[in-house]
């Protein structure tokens, strides 16, 4: 079956129109993993923070939401797990356990998680259900990153709000804004 031959079906995620295998299956978790740490490398320094923006946060919840939560999940699980083992492939070519920003990085693990599970909902297949997986993916992204960024720097809370969350607003809202255009459109015309 091509995919162009496929028709959606409620309870789908984008993944599951490929015809179905175990290495189609490990392919797909593998490229999810690769797409982030290629992701991760587009990364531009923020004044005063040690968290770059990076386009990571949007290839994560991009992998979580076309795979689906369990593929999702296995994909930044691989991410997370061979950077920790120092692969350079988190945020300007980091590995390994002591960066301040591990925490966004298990973060996304759960967010992709969640946004795999919005999406064979159907949380992905107009506008407005795109935009509430997506900040909601962003929020547990933050709500890990955060505290974590805090504990591991010796910040106040406060402190790691304004350094790493408050000036990534508006890169989200555009990440978004990416994805509200990308996965509807994608759903369109797969349903051609």
């Amino acid at each position: 079956m091509s995919i162009a031959a496929a028709h959606a079906r409620p309870g789908q995620v984008l993944a599951d129109l490929l015809p179905s295998s175990r290495v189609k299956d490990a392919a797909l978790v593998l490229g999810g993993a690769a797409l982030t740490g290629i992701a991760a490398q587009i990364a531009v320094p923020v004044p005063g923070s040690p968290v770059p923006v990076t386009g990571q946060t949007f290839a994560a919840l991009l992998v979580g939401t076309a795979l689906g939560a369990r593929r999702g999940f296995l994909s930044l699980a691989v991410y997370a797990l061979v950077g920790m083992a120092g692969m350079p492939w988190f945020a300007e070519a980091g590995s390994g356990t002591a960066a301040p920003s591990l925490g966004y990085v298990l973060g996304m693990l759960l967010a992709a998680t969640v946004t795999g599970a919005l999406a064979r909902r159907g949380g992905d297949r107009s506008v407005l259900r795109t935009a509430g997986t997506m900040v909601l993916g962003s929020a547990i992204i933050y709500a890990v990153g955060v505290p974590y960024l805090a504990a591991a720097t010796g910040m106040s809370l406060t402190q790691a709000v304004a350094a790493g969350l408050t000036p990534f607003l508006i890169g989200d809202a555009l990440k978004a804004a990416l994805a509200m255009g990308a996965l509807p459109t994608a759903w369109k015309f797969l349903n051609r």
